[in-house]
Order: C-alpha cells, then sequence, then structure tokens
C-alpha cells in the first residue's frame, strides 16, 4: 500500500481538486485508491452526521468504499481553523487519534491512499502540535498543490523550505491554475521549476468542471502506472 500527503501552499488552492483529480487518475489506471481528509472543518448536517463537502468529493471520487466517518473522522461545524473549532467543541485533536483513524481507513485494503491535509502546511491542531508533526512521524511523502496566483512564488519556496527543514521528503508539486487571469503563467511556472528541487507532476488547468491534469512523467513514475 502507498500513502501520500497532499498540502497547498494556502487554504483555498485546489487541494480538494487535485486530490479528486489524482483519485481518478488511478481509478482509470485500474489501481485500487482511497482519499481521507481527516480533518474538516465547515460543515453542514446531513443523515443525521457533519458532513464536509470537499471530503464527499474525496469519497465520490475513490473508488473504494468506505463510510463517511472514515473518510473524515473528525469534523467541525464551523469553517474557521480546526483547532479553534476544537476548542469551541470542547475537543482536543491529538496525533494519538489521528493514527487511530489513518490505521483505520489503510485497513479498507486500497493500494493507494491519498491523505488531504486543512489549510496550508503549517496547521496546528492543538496548542503544541500541527498537522505537519503527524505527517513527520508517519513518514508520509508529500505531494506540495502550488495555487498559481500573485504571491504563488513567495508562498511555495517558504513552503518547500519549511518541509526541508522538517525532514520531510517532497516527492513532487502540481500547479493548479487558480486564477484565469494571472499574469505571466509560464514564467511563473518556469521560475518555481528551477528553484524547486522536487520534479512537476502534473498541471491541473482552471475549469470549473471536468478538468482533466496535464500529467508529466514523474507523475507516472510516482504510481508506477505505464502510458
Amino acid at each position: 500500500m502507498n500513502s501520500f500527503f497532499i498540502t497547498g501552499t494556502d487554504t483555498e488552492v485546489g487541494k480538494t481538486h487535485v486530490t479528486c483529480l489524482l483519485l481518478k487518475f488511478l481509478t482509470q489506471h485500474k489501481r485500487s485508491a482511497i482519499g481521507f481528509k481527516p480533518i474538516a472543518a465547515g460543515a453542514e448536517e446531513a443523515f443525521g452526521q457533519l458532513v464536509n463537502e470537499d471530503a464527499l468529493n474525496i469519497m465520490e471520487s475513490s473508488n473504494v468504499h468506505a463510510k463517511y466517518e472514515q473518510i473524515n473522522p473528525i469534523c467541525f461545524e464551523p469553517p474557521i481553523a480546526p483547532h479553534i473549532a476544537a476548542q469551541r467543541a470542547n475537543k482536543v485533536i491529538t496525533q494519538i487519534e489521528l493514527n487511530h483513524h489513518y490505521k483505520e481507513i489503510l485497513s479498507v485494503g486500497a493500494e493507494f491512499t491519498l491523505v488531504e491535509g486543512a489549510g496550508g502546511w503549517s496547521l496546528p491542531i492543538n496548542d503544541m502540535e500541527y498537522l505537519s508533526d503527524w505527517v513527520k512521524a508517519r513518514e508520509l511523502p508529500v505531494i506540495l498543490v502550488v495555487g498559481m496566483k500573485l504571491g504563488c512564488l513567495n508562498h511555495t519556496l517558504l513552503t518547500i523550505e519549511a518541509l526541508k527543514a522538517q525532514g520531510v521528503k517532497c516527492v513532487g508539486w502540481i500547479a493548479n491554475e487558480i486564477d484565469p487571469d494571472m499574469s505571466e503563467f509560464d514564467a511563473n511556472l518556469e521560475s518555481l521549476k528551477s528553484r524547486i528541487d522536487a520534479p512537476l507532476l502534473a498541471v491541473a488547468p482552471f475549469a470549473k468542471s471536468k478538468a482533466k491534469l496535464k500529467i508529466y512523467k514523474a507523475l507516472t513514475d510516482l504510481f508506477a502506472i505505464n502510458l
């Protein structure tokens, strides 16, 4: 089984969009794959429980069945920082709890498990710990989603430096075109390619629906898929 952690250069950069595209890519190539969003903030009640739209999209894009509470075990209603939402709900998110839920999702037996983070890389889960601490402890390889917009160079390079400083392996990055009017998209893409020592895996063109990744060989190598 192979697990990857999907993080982003910021919140609202398209982590869920890219995670779903990756799940569909794996499904198209006859790989069993499941998405896992351990923490979500911003939910509505449905079917007698809180559900998060991003987690539902991940669930629908997976080709291995699991219950919603396995896909998204920690869910809060207000769309705020998860550790603050947890405080308001008189709860504490811990690495021990995350490990329990992670083992449960692994038990469903998918060949690939894509773990989507929340917000950017440095996300607090309680007063002392960050979600990145858990990723490092589990030695999960990271795929970085870059939201291509003005300021993405700074956001991306700072995130890459944080990954290096913490000894976390970034196996590649995906450029997500979230701003269709971004000036000098190609020049910014080349600037990132020349400064990041991890491969560009794919480009996700701007589209509200039916978007397809522009796949690079590094991505097929990562997933051991022959095109």
